[in-house]
Parts: structure tokens; C-alpha cells; sequence
């Protein structure tokens, strides 16, 4: 499955390096071309997602995980479509 996810880390003690490395940690593959969101690839469901994140994120942080499905658009460079198409949903 292919999740979307996005958080905001409102507590000066959470770690930005904490969250990716549980994320990369879960993911099949990933990419994150955005600030604090991420693209993975992952057999977890969003639940277990936001399980293994708990333990880095506060009562003020923000986090959002959310299923991905093979219809997107937006604006990116070449280099990185190839990349989600070859990685992330295929």
C-alpha cells in the first residue's frame, strides 16, 4: 500500500530525525520531496503507521497518515515522477 505521510512536530524536544528514521524504518521505499511529509511504500496499515510513530511525537505534535491510491498530479521535477512512478506505485 502507498500512504501519504504528513506531520507537524510543535515540540521543540521532538526530533525531525527521530520521525524519518522510524519512517524509513516501516517503508518498503519512500520519498519525501516536501517538508515534514513523506511518500512510502509500506505493507502496514495506517494504524500501525501511527503506532510506530507514537513514541516520537508529543500531545502537540501533529501527525496525518493517509492511503494512497495510482491517481495523482502536481508539480514536480522529472527526475522525481520517475522516481514515484518506478518506486512507489509500481
Amino acid at each position: 500500500m502507498v500512504y501519504l505521510i504528513a506531520y507537524d512536530l510543535n515540540n521543540p524536544r521532538s526530533s525531525h530525525k527521530e520521525v524519518e528514521k522510524v519512517i524509513k524504518k516501516i517503508s518498503i521505499t519512500w520519498c519525501s520531496f516536501w517538508k515534514s511529509s513523506y511518500l512510502i511504500k509500506s505493507s502496514m496499515p495506517a494504524a500501525q503507521i501511527v503506532e510506530h510513530l507514537k513514541p516520537c511525537l508529543d500531545d502537540a505534535d501533529r501527525l496525518f497518515v493517509v492511503e494512497s491510491t495510482g491517481d495523482y498530479q502536481g508539480w514536480l521535477t522529472d527526475e522525481q515522477w520517475n522516481f514515484i512512478d518506478r518506486n512507489i506505485y509500481r
